[in-house]
């Protein structure tokens, strides 16, 4: 052991032969480490599996275990024999009073140098994600790199540890106590990207007409999908802080922005932001919100109780750029609700028409829109009529 670990860990394996005498003994002598692993799998906690050669004696052993300035779970230690599981049985663990320490009693049928493997929960080692993307000049793919940034503040010293995600390769690393690294684990060349316009009708201004700076901006992205056929697909890709670039032309990239994306699983996609554009704009108007099927109460002086709405919405979607563009719109109906007709219905999905719901409440449409011309914008329309049921009169619900 090095003087820093004898310093900020006191952490001792020691092994004794167990003898009539009651009163616990730590050996100077410890067998160090043989492997050890450091399991990221789960966001909340560390597991350490580490592996060490004891020297145990025939009949009963006391191994002794403690973990000063460690931030171990004590409830999490685990002990399991691997060369003679047969012949070497941990009998009982106890732990001493007002002390961070236990002590195993083993016993074994024979002299061993035995295998064992002790894991827990290690607290103040964690993970972080992180990506770097770089689009070509014609954003139509991207070279993508993922780093895990690597921080041990947990007391513990690791002097070469096999660092496991629940994806990916493993790989050699050692870290120090108070130590940060950063290591590439993941690069992907020209994984093809889509560049998607979103507008949510419940974030952004309906008509910006209306406002005293109508050039309203709508949220761009680089859409990438999670497939082989991307050049991913094996595993899942953890959530992490994207920092995203553009090839100028001229050997040099241009900082786009940065975004934070939450786990994507295979088949899925990641969406990251690079900044809004006023290269398309849409004007959207509730044309009609009437009340039918109104239900009264059977008092004499009757009440209204109950109610259905005839609801018309329809948009304007202008494309002035000079390509074309993908334009996803978000749309909510509150409540129960009814489509009576919606004009982008040239699919037949289940629902009918032309869009998937991403909940209760929430309609999702892909709007391929062409470029724009001499003559003007390109130009696409949405009408959705529908009925929202079983309305109580005073609850007011915004969409």
């Amino acid at each position: 052991m090095n003087s820093k670990r004898n310093k900020i860990l006191a952490m001792v394996l020691g092994l004794v032969v167990f003898t009539i005498a009651e009163g616990r003994i730590k050996l100077v002598a410890l067998p160090e480490r043989a492997a050890t692993v450091i399991r990221l799998d789960n966001p909340r906690a560390t597991l350490i599996e580490e592996e060490r050669v004891l020297t145990l004696q025939k009949g009963l052993n006391k191994v002794d275990f403690s973990w000063k300035a460690v931030s171990i779970d004590a409830d999490s230690i685990r002990l399991r024999v691997l060369d003679h599981p047969d012949n070497v049985t941990l009998l009982n663990v106890s732990y001493p009073p007002n002390e961070a320490a236990l002590v195993w009693q083993i016993s074994s049928d024979s002299d061993y140098a035995e295998t064992v493997r002790i894991s827990y929960l290690l607290s103040n080692i964690d993970r972080l994600i992180t990506y770097k993307a770089i689009a070509d000049k014609a954003e139509t793919a991207v070279d993508l790199k993922s780093y895990l940034i690597l921080r041990n503040f947990s007391g513990e010293d690791f002097a070469k540890a096999r660092v496991l995600l629940d994806y990916g390769e493993s790989f050699e690393q050692g870290i120090d106590h108070e130590e940060t690294k950063q290591m590439l684990f993941l690069k992907a060349a020209k994984v093809p990207i889509t560049k998607i316009w979103t507008f949510d009708a419940a974030r952004l201004p309906w008509d910006p007409e209306q406002l005293e700076n109508r050039n309203v901006g709508i949220p761009v992205s680089y859409r990438i999908v999670n497939e082989a056929k991307s050049g991913l697909g094996e595993f899942a890709l953890w959530g992490g802080k994207a920092r995203l670039f553009q090839d100028d032309g001229h050997e040099s990239t241009i900082f786009l922005g940065e975004d934070v994306t939450a786990m994507v699983p295979v088949g899925e996609k990641m969406e990251l932001y690079i900044g809004d554009s006023r290269d398309i704009v849409v004007t959207q108007r509730k044309m009609r919100d009437t009340q039918i099927n109104k239900r009264y109460n059977n008092s004499s002086s009757p009440k209204l109780i109950l109610y259905d709405t005839d609801e018309i919405i329809t948009a304007k979607i202008e494309n002035f750029k000079d390509g074309p563009a993908v334009l996803t719109m978000i749309q909510h109906i509150p409540g129960q609700w009814d489509m009576k007709k919606c004009n982008m219905n040239k699919k037949e999905l289940k629902l009918g028409v032309d869009y998937k719901k991403k909940g209760a409440n929430t309609l999702e449409f892909e709007i391929k829109l062409p470029a724009r011309t001499e003559a003007g914008p390109a130009t696409k329309d949405l009408t959705m009529h529908y009925n929202r049921r079983n309305i109580r009169p005073g609850v007011n619900v915004r969409l």
